[in-house]
């Protein structure tokens, strides 16, 4: 069994709110095609694809089957994951720790624009109970938000600072569609979508697709100058069920982030991880998150936003890449966290770069009950 896996190369769509003239096929295309360019390799390369998508976003059972020639999968090993793209990064790394691949191309894809987010979200719930009820990602969440905000002392301005620096990081990035410079204000006052939760605070509707190259030690040191190791990788469930656990608690993130540090060897992640790529499909999110990976004591990482702490410039980078709230879509949102993440560590990251970057850590987030955590190194 070989114990290192290194990420060789990273591509990227532009994510637009509508990618009316771009089919499926050809959005796998693009990024299939383009990362194996730039890494020098070609499809012969590669002995196992990975697809990443889901049938409900694409209007389809069994939805990689449109996407076979596309990535190249057509008489090689292919599996898909229909589960976030930092899980599917997490599953194309165990399936070359187990031995039996060397190589591995991995292509994401959704376009949102194409579905019914509240129709999508809703059958992911219980369909007896919670289901009837309505349920959806922006009402549970909106929820979580509450009950995070009254335990620990949380207010709505903190999680807007949260939206204005992302938006304003999203400038410094040429792929998200919605970066913008804004105000405290201007997030304040915009639409409601379900109370604490405005417009600003929340992702948009957007279209676009990632692929990630990854290999064994041998074959990444040969493929790249600088190969980005994955040192530690976790995914934890929570409790299905709402009622179940404390929405202020983060359990699933929690452990997967111990597991992670504990394979990577970091005790104090405040100092030893450069920065953050965290999904945070809502403003809330990165406070919570960063409280539940132990970076701060519970109800004090509004405070680290407004010191500037995770600010570009500051002391723990969060998100430089803008995040989900700049615009990736679903199911891909956790596979640009881990190419932003290893864009860093490989130093091109042009204008949204860190300063020397040597650890940086990569979430994953779904379904609001399961979590994945993935530390990147330069050095293995």
């Amino acid at each position: 069994m070989t114990d290192r896996v290194g990420i060789v190369g990273v591509y990227q769509t532009k994510y637009e709110p509508r990618k009316i003239f771009d089919s499926y096929p050809e959005l796998v295309f693009e990024v299939s095609s383009k990362v194996l360019a730039e890494a020098g390799l070609t499809i012969e390369d590669m002995d196992q694809i990975v697809t990443n998508s889901q049938d409900f976003w694409d209007g389809r059972t069994i939805s990689n089957r449109t996407v076979s020639e596309a990535c190249g999968s057509v008489l090689r090993a292919e599996s898909k994951v229909a589960m976030d793209g930092s899980f599917a990064v997490f599953y194309a790394a165990m399936r070359i720790l187990s031995g039996c691949y060397d190589s591995c191309l991995l292509v994401s894809h959704c376009k949102m624009s194409e579905g019914s987010p509240h129709l999508i979200n809703n059958a992911m719930f219980d369909p007896l109970y919670q289901r009837i009820l309505g349920f959806d990602e922006l009402a549970t969440c909106a929820m979580q938000a509450k009950r995070y905000m009254h335990k620990y002392g949380i207010n709505e301005e903190q999680c807007a600072k949260v939206a204005v620096k992302n938006l304003q990081n999203g400038r410094k990035n040429p792929y998200p569609h919605r970066a913008m410079d804004v105000t405290v204000g201007q997030v304040m006052s915009s639409e409601m979508l379900a109370d604490p939760i405005k417009a600003l605070d929340a992702y948009p509707i957007t279209d676009g697709a990632c692929a990630v190259i990854l290999a064994i030690e041998e074959k990444a040191r040969k493929w790249s100058p600088q190969p980005v190791w994955i040192t530690g990788i976790a995914s934890r469930l929570d409790s299905f069920y709402l009622g179940d656990r404390d929405l202020a608690e983060v359990a699933s993130l929690e452990l997967a982030a111990k597991k992670a540090y504990n394979m990577a060897g970091v005790t104090n992640p405040r100092r030893e991880i450069d920065l953050v790529e965290l999904s945070d499909f809502y403003s809330y999110q990165e406070l919570l998150w960063l409280e539940g990976m132990g970076f701060c004591q519970r109800g004090e990482a509004g405070e680290m936003i407004a010191k500037g702490i995770t600010a570009l410039n500051g002391e723990l980078p969060v998100n430089p890449s803008g995040g989900i709230l700049s615009g990736n879509p679903v199911t891909v949102a956790g596979a640009v966290r881990v190419a932003e993440a290893a864009i860093q560590v490989m130093g091109k990251g042009g204008k949204r770069q860190v300063p020397n970057v040597n650890r940086s850590l990569a979430t994953g987030f779904g379904g609001s009950w399961w979590s994945d955590a993935m530390i990147l190194s330069r050095t293995p």
